[in-house]
């Protein structure tokens, strides 16, 4: 049995890991909410794992290079000096870093690149994502990591290509512009499609999460495939041999 310990276990994600540990044959090493000593229970347990914020990943980090233990970070909104940190502890640990730990988000992400690849700029893409009331950033950790996808299936840089939101005059859509459109509200645990739109046609590519344990499950059998890793940055297509 693997020792995990979660970052986070006060946040809804978090008390969905615990529930989940124990139901797929793992023990539960503890768990660290906001201001907790993450260091203590880094060195308790086999491999840890962060949904707590972006502000606290430098830290998190930190504590699980001096436990010499590897790290899942499912934690949304990071920016571009959160991947650097990322890139310098994966120097030292084994890091799995993804905007979403469903198992279906990650094969829905792999068909997407490859529509896209295939398609071609022909068919304009555009991801319309919905999360519950409560959810803090958008677009979506998981919408992003579907426009990455559609992204890299057209050899293009994502930066540069999307477009979030549009109101007021914006003129035609731009060749080649992926598109993002957030919706909140109720209890929505997440529903994500990314829409491909041709002359004529229309291909939606779905996911629909209908309770955050599917993200917990996915989230231990990452830090179960990660537990004999050697340093290095991981993602989720690598779980599932894609």
């Amino acid at each position: 049995m693997a020792r995990i310990g979660i970052i986070g276990n006060m946040g809804r994600m978090g008390q969905a890991l615990q529930a989940a540990v124990a139901g797929m044959g793992e023990d539960l090493a503890g768990g660290v909410g906001r201001g907790g000593d993450v260091a203590v229970l880094a060195g308790v347990c086999d491999v840890l794992i962060d949904f707590s914020s972006p502000s606290a990943l430098e830290g998190n980090l930190d504590a699980a290079m001096a436990a010499g233990v590897p790290i899942v970070i499912g934690t949304t909104g990071l920016e571009e000096r959160h991947h650097w940190l990322i890139d310098s502890a994966a120097e030292t640990i084994a890091v799995l870093q993804t905007g979403n730990t469903s198992l279906g988000v990650t094969l829905l992400a792999h068909l997407v690149r490859e529509a896209a690849s295939r398609l071609g700029e022909d068919w304009d893409i555009e991801i319309v994502e919905t999360h519950h009331r409560m959810k803090v950033d958008a677009p979506s950790g998981t919408a992003l990591l579907l426009g990455a996808a559609a992204a890299q299936g057209r050899g293009a840089d994502l930066g540069e290509n999307a477009v979030r939101g549009r109101d007021g005059i914006t003129g035609k859509r731009e060749v080649g512009t992926i598109g993002f459109a957030a919706l909140r509200g109720g209890t929505v645990a997440g529903e994500h499609t990314v829409h491909f739109l041709a002359d004529d046609e229309r291909l939606a590519l779905s996911h629909i999460a209908e309770n955050r344990g599917i993200f917990a499950k996915g989230a231990i059998k990452a830090a179960q495939w990660l537990l004999d890793k050697q340093p290095g940055r991981y993602t989720m297509p690598e779980v599932l041999g894609l």
